[in-house]
């Protein structure tokens, strides 16, 4: 995505972006498709970093989706609140490796030794 479009999103829009990725690289994992899933990942990650430059880092508005219904949503949103919320981001990836809800449940728990060896340091 073009940082001028995402510049121009308000956050509820960037949830709703970040949301809307989420679903599709579910799909494109589901599909084993590599390539789309690699620039859905990159898209993704312009969105969480417009949302870290927000005032207050407003990374925080992701928080809601811990709860949704998609594993790698709320994965995805885990992941990206690592920084701005530690406890309740590592209790969402632990629960998403406890669920055996897989190719996600893989993620979660190679997330979760990642961080414990320190690979994965979260900013």
């Amino acid at each position: 995505m073009k940082r001028e479009l995402l510049q121009g999103m308000t956050v509820e829009q960037l949830v709703a972006q970040f949301t809307t990725i989420g679903l599709d690289q579910d799909v494109a994992i589901r599909k084993d498709d590599n390539a789309k899933f690699t620039r859905l990942f990159w898209q993704m990650e312009a969105v969480e970093e417009e949302l870290k430059m927000r005032e207050g880092d407003q990374r925080q508005a992701l928080l809601q989706l811990y709860h949704h219904a998609n594993t790698q949503v709320r994965l995805a949103a885990a992941k990206a609140t690592l920084a701005v919320a530690p406890e309740a981001a590592r209790r969402t990836i632990e629960a998403i490796a406890a669920s055996r809800d897989y190719p996600q449940a893989g993620d979660a728990g190679m997330t979760l030794d990642s961080l414990e060896r320190g690979i994965f340091k979260p900013t």
